[in-house]
């Protein structure tokens, strides 16, 4: 046997000491953009409604496929139980759209915001995942979360606790930790941390991320932290703040930097960057 055979065969053993789940990433990937086309109707065939019945058979049959592969006993029964919640997550989506359209002056029509907006996106794949996280689905939720975030830059845990009327502007570089727990009303712009003060793997079944209380605002790169941290009702946290103790109901929390703006004749030294 050469050298090139033996680490092969290395490599291969070392594979079969780890229990293996073989969930399919890309057609866990196409179940989650079909079943978002078919939810809110974004392909025009999906407006015939045989066949709109049709394809929510295909999607049943594609999440029991997804089930079976995430070891879950009776996928059957659980596809079942998934697709009758729906119509309630679908209520919370609805609403989530509502927030949008009624906040961000940008928004011109529902269709645009199904279509154009990531915040929306991710805000579905998270009421997705925390539905299957919630009745302790292996893996699937957290690919699905993934996903969500290499597509839109914001990474939602599907074990976050998120209220209705969730507003998301932008979105790029949102990261919500696992047990986080958001109110309704909230509304939060890009680069927005929701973390843990420890990453101590001891600390894994406490909770490790701050909790938002309704109708607060958290402008653009807010650092929020810690499990004991409360941001009060109604609160408005301004960008670039960092916060690591809870802050009362209707506060206004900002960070406050100096601008200095001065004529070119004021200020003869040139400014030199070297880059």
């Amino acid at each position: 046997m050469n050298q090139s055979n033996f680490n092969c065969e290395l490599l291969f053993q070392r594979n079969l000491k780890e229990k293996r789940n073989f969930l399919d990433k890309t057609k866990a990937e196409n179940w989650l953009e079909n079943l978002f086309a078919w939810l809110f109707c974004t392909q025009e065939e999906c407006l015939d409604y045989d066949t709109f019945q049709e394809k929510e058979l295909i999607l049943r049959n594609e999440l029991q496929t997804l089930l079976k592969q995430s070891e879950v006993v009776s996928e059957i029964d659980f596809t079942n139980r998934f697709y009758e919640s729906l119509v309630a997550i679908h209520s919370d989506l609805l609403s989530d759209l509502e927030a949008i359209l009624d906040f961000d002056p940008a928004a011109k029509s529902r269709a645009e915001v199904l279509l154009a907006y990531p915040g929306f996106f991710a805000i579905f794949v998270y009421r997705i995942a925390n539905n299957l996280w919630v009745h302790k689905v292996n893996i699937l939720p957290r690919v699905l979360s993934e996903l969500a975030h290499s597509k839109t830059g914001i990474d939602i845990h599907p074990g976050a606790n998120i209220g209705k009327c969730f507003f998301i502007d932008h979105g790029t570089g949102i990261v919500i930790g696992e047990t986080a727990k958001i109110g309704s009303n909230v509304k939060i712009y890009q680069g927005v941390t929701l973390g843990a003060l420890s990453v101590s793997k001891e600390k894994a079944k406490e909770k490790r991320h701050p909790t938002i209380e309704d109708d607060v605002i958290i402008y653009a790169n807010a650092t929020i932290l810690g499990g004991n941290t409360t941001i009060g009702k109604g609160a408005i946290i301004g960008g670039n703040v960092w916060i690591t103790e809870s802050i009362p109901a209707q506060s206004l929390v900002y960070h406050k930097s100096e601008i200095i703006v001065k004529t070119k004749i004021e200020y003869n030294n040139i400014i030199d960057f070297s880059i």
